[in-house]
């Protein structure tokens, strides 16, 4: 007798035919028919009317930083916040709810937000001038802190920094205020409530240091948890993490004995460009350790560039009106041997490329692997692709490669503006910017995310991004998809993308019952209002994470 039966639905199985119903018995999908036909074997099965709303497998977004996500549904978020007097209102307002944080702390600042223009230490400590105060850009790549900050950070008179990294400085010979990148900013993290615990896993992809104590694992799995709650409202099922590390693995999996992990979670290794080849060990002991349905490693994240905000981004020319192209975090010769290395481990590998130079870059990597070990089922991913050349384009489906998205990222999306042509980007490189469209047309596979918390993790508002087209200048080609392909690439693409496509991603008898009930037809919908629907009922395994 079935547990769960779902009733009354329209159901995009991402398995062929629709169908109207299901049903579900420990924890996996029974059958899948007609409303008429799962109703005659419901029993005494808990019955969940659809009432006429699509259903379809969970949501997995393949691209999220959890714990800092989880972290940062508690600090102050600034986006759309502008100008000196409404940043210090927001700031000074939170700083009176915060008394005993010892770092205040804020995600999503704009680059440019006060009049125009980034914060320098000095404005900032207008906006505090007794307390320690940083914000984060919303692509998390760049840090401003206040003189307080910086001086509990010893980073007022610059810092001895990995390689990628820049404490920016003033003419006075001290930090102007802004941090780029992880080995610049992580010290002001560590100031944090969290003590950088959070980040430890995208900064370093090591433990924290010193290790936490049992009070402070108990208070990060309540942040997690929180985090995970806020994922299953959202009918996320599945989350590929993008920073990671023992310490993160360990705290979910003790959530999942505990029955408190809502989302199943893969985890990988994060090793860093200064890191040594050697430590590529840990990721075959991270595989070795994490090895359930709830939690695994079986992928190295790398990073090749930063972000085109900051310059830090690796591109094929010059900046407009600047001498620079950025620099790989990797050379080519280090790179390549990481990637065979990690290739014949039988290890996935996803590499941050944002820049053009950078993809070029990842593709040389991935092709120097293939070319030693021989071609596999690799499905190793490039995530962003922001710029990419044409001649890269071609590249990427003989390679096998994944290209691994965010629809939000996008000017498309509507977050976000469009750069200006020769203002940040090269007016030649608007053509293959956030390519979407043109990559899907070469048949690579193309798999949706978030990058929350760069982006909110709601599912739906990247749907809406991912099909329908805001007003953009006329120099920004249409790259959006249509709904299935964006529904596709948000399930059972990134079931597959996890080697997974023969357990999840599909509403077909056998699959785990992960499963969401939206409370609209998504198909009826006119597509600038995707963004008002959002998950009635989440299930992870049968089992009930969300209900509204």
């Amino acid at each position: 007798m079935p547990d769960i039966v779902i009733l009354n639905g329209k159901l995009i199985t991402m398995a062929g035919a629709d169908a109207e119903a299901l049903a579900i018995t420990g924890g996996k999908i029974e059958a899948v028919g007609t409303t008429e036909e799962i109703r005659a074997m419901a029993g005494d099965a808990r019955v969940i009317d659809a009432g006429g709303c699509t259903v379809l497998p969970g949501f997995i977004d393949s691209h999220v930083h959890l714990f800092t996500g989880s972290a940062e549904l508690d600090y102050l978020n600034l986006m759309d916040v502008e100008g000196m007097d409404a940043l210090t209102k927001a700031v000074r307002a939170y700083s009176a709810e915060r008394p005993d944080d010892p770092l205040l702390f804020a995600s999503c600042v704009d680059y440019h937000v006060i009049e125009g223009r980034a914060a320098t230490r000095h404005d900032l400590d207008r906006v505090m001038p007794d307390r320690p105060f940083a914000a984060m850009a919303a692509d998390h790549h760049t840090v401003w802190a206040n003189t307080r900050a910086l001086e509990m950070a010893g980073l007022l008179h610059g810092g001895d920094l990995p390689e990628g990294s820049e404490v920016v400085m003033a003419d006075d010979g001290t930090a102007h205020g802004e941090l780029r990148e992880t080995g610049a900013f992580g010290p002001v993290m560590a100031l944090t409530r969290l003590g950088g615990r959070d980040l430890e896993g995208y900064v370093t992809g090591r433990n924290p240091d010193p290790p936490a104590t049992l009070a402070e694992r108990a208070m990060d799995k309540e942040v997690i948890a929180k985090g995970m709650k806020h994922c299953a409202s959202h009918g996320i099922t599945g989350l590929h993490l993008m920073d990671g590390n023992f310490y993160q693995g360990e705290l979910l999996s003790e959530m999942d004995a505990d029955g408190t992990l809502l989302c199943r979670s893969e985890v990988p290794m994060h090793l860093k460009n200064v890191d040594p080849i050697e430590r590529l060990e840990e990721a075959g002991e991270m595989r070795r350790r994490f090895a359930g349905d709830m939690v695994w490693c079986n992928r190295v994240k790398m990073f090749m560039d930063g972000v085109i905000d900051s310059y830090t981004a690796f591109m094929l020319e010059p900046y407009p009106g600047t001498d620079t192209r950025s620099e790989p975090l990797f050379p080519p010769e280090h790179f390549a041997e990481v990637c065979r290395r990690i290739d014949a481990e039988g290890l996935q590998i996803a590499v941050h490329a944002i820049g053009d130079a950078a993809v070029r870059a990842t593709l040389d990597g991935y092709e120097a692997a293939r070319n030693a070990n021989g071609p596999r089922d690799s499905r190793h991913r490039v995530e962003h692709i922001e710029l990419i050349h044409p001649d890269d384009i071609k590249r990427l489906k003989p390679l096998g490669i994944v290209a691994s998205v965010q629809p939000l990222h996008s000017p498309s999306g509507g977050m976000f503006p469009p750069y200006p042509p020769d203002v940040m980007v090269r007016a030649e490189q608007i053509e293959h910017a956030f390519a979407t469209k043109t990559i899907r047309e070469t048949g690579t596979p193309v798999c949706f995310s978030t990058d929350w918390p760069v982006v909110p993790v709601d599912v739906m508002p990247s749907v809406k991004g991912a099909v329908h087209r805001p007003d953009l200048p006329p120099e920004w080609p249409d790259q959006t998809s249509t709904l299935r392909e964006t529904l596709e690439s948000y399930t059972s693409l990134n079931a597959w993308v996890e080697f997974n496509e023969h357990r999840k991603g599909k509403l077909a008898p056998g699959m785990m019952a992960d499963v969401v009930v939206m409370d609209h037809d998504l198909e009826a919908m006119d597509p600038a209002h995707l963004d008002k629907a959002r998950a009635a009922v989440t299930l992870m395994g049968g089992r009930i994470t969300w209900e509204a």
